[in-house]
């Protein structure tokens, strides 16, 4: 079955627009209601209330556009903040002297930081910085001369529209890199995968074709020294892997993106618990002893094949570096809750450092066919090599677990 492509989307700022959608119609609300509780304070309330009728219209009509990043267009952010600047500007037109001496809103109130949070949301703080300036302007000749509360509410929308911008840029910054740390996961996890598959399979065959044409000569030779080169050039392959670009959205606010193999679920009827002895019964042979409890041992079908596979692995090591002589041994030992698979052998045993020296060489039975196995089920693959006295390699897998990590 094909392996689907799992799309995850994530994105700090989608709360930013929804609290911002908000806001801007509180505050609508807000110098509303100013304005009737002060109603006696307007010299020319005909145009405050044509105003309010706009903003009115505005604020609801536009709530779509504030919605996320995308919507929140260039042409809208100017239209936006111009509706904010007519307010202040006309708010000396349609109130007393008095109103301005007594330090009273502007017929936009509070209303207009929404307007320069619109710009700091969808382009950081250089957006709201530029956006703030002309608010402060605007403040400024409604006022007439930089009264001390003016200038204090100038300062302290500009300071915290531009802290707000950088908050958003930081936000971003850190998707783009979780998305690549997460897409990186991934990717190192399929690779993971790959190389376990490659290495019981095509690798093992390379490498008999390899030896088998060595001892032949002639035509085989030659079949098994070009068999020799591309078991070398898959190792290299597999061993480094191809890790892909980082996808991110085309417009950064919308969120980070990050696409992962999903593995496809297990056809129908094998939902069940699988019986692990069934899938080691084929590893038994006249030099391959297997001990395994009387009752089933259960575990979760991706669970025990792989768990079976690092044993089919442990017993490819065996024969390859034992020799066809070697007697090996398979222990199933079913606790309450975790299942060990103990693999032991008669060989000459692996060398102080040796498997250190294969990883580096690109030989991944161990590092990946073993224990990448083990680590991808949540368990964990010990082994116990003394020079000249064998071979022992302890598979553990958590029962608990076991399921749902295997699927990742």
């Amino acid at each position: 079955m094909a392996r689907r492509e799992r799309v995850m989307r994530m994105s700090v700022e989608l709360p930013l627009w929804r609290a911002l959608s908000g806001y801007r119609v509180l505050t609508m609300l807000y110098a509303v209601g100013l304005f009737a509780t002060a109603y006696d304070d307007f010299e020319r309330p005909g145009v405050a209330v044509a105003y309010f009728a706009v903003l009115f219209v505005w604020t609801l009509a536009t709530l779509p556009r504030v919605q996320n990043a995308a919507a929140c267009t260039k042409r809208f952010l100017a239209v936006d903040l111009a509706v904010a600047l007519s307010g202040i500007v006309l708010t000396p037109l349609v109130v007393s002297e008095q109103h301005i001496q007594d330090g009273g809103p502007t017929l936009p109130s509070i209303w207009t930081a929404g307007s320069v949070l619109a710009f700091a949301i969808k382009g950081g703080w250089r957006w709201a910085a530029f956006a703030s300036t002309p608010v402060a302007v605007a403040n400024l000749i409604e006022r007439g001369h930089p009264a001390r509360d003016t200038v204090h509410n100038v300062i302290l929308v500009w300071v915290a529209s531009i802290a707000i911008g950088y908050v958003v840029e930081v936000a971003r910054a850190s998707e783009r890199t979780l998305a690549r740390a997460l897409e990186i996961e991934a990717a190192t996890r399929e690779r993971e995968r790959l190389a376990r598959d490659i290495h019981d399979g095509v690798l093992q065959v390379l490498a008999m074709v390899q030896r088998r044409g060595a001892v032949l000569g002639g035509e085989a030779g030659e079949l098994g020294r070009l068999a020799g080169e591309q078991e070398v050039a898959l190792r290299t392959l597999v061993s480094g892997g191809l890790v892909p670009v980082s996808r991110v959205s085309e417009d950064l606010a919308d969120g980070a993106v990050v696409r992962l193999v999903e593995v496809p679920e297990e056809p129908a009827g094998s939902d069940g618990p699988v019986d692990l002895r069934t899938l080691l019964a084929p590893y038994a042979a006249a030099k391959v002893a297997l001990a395994e409890p009387g009752a089933p041992v259960l575990l979760e079908p991706a669970a025990a094949r792989e768990l079976a596979a690092a044993v089919g692995a442990a017993l490819d090591n065996v024969r390859r570096h034992a020799g066809e002589e070697a007697r090996a041994w398979i222990l199933v030992e079913d606790e309450p809750g975790e299942v060990i698979v103990t693999v032991r052998d008669d060989g000459p045993g692996i060398p102080e450092g040796r498997l250190a020296q294969a990883e580096g060489e690109g030989r991944l039975g161990v590092a990946q066919s073993i224990r990448g196995r083990l680590r991808d089920l949540g368990g964990r693959a010990e082994l116990i090599s003394t020079p000249g006295q064998g071979t022992e390699v302890e598979l553990t897998v958590p029962k608990a677990v076991a399921g749902k990590d295997s699927r990742r």
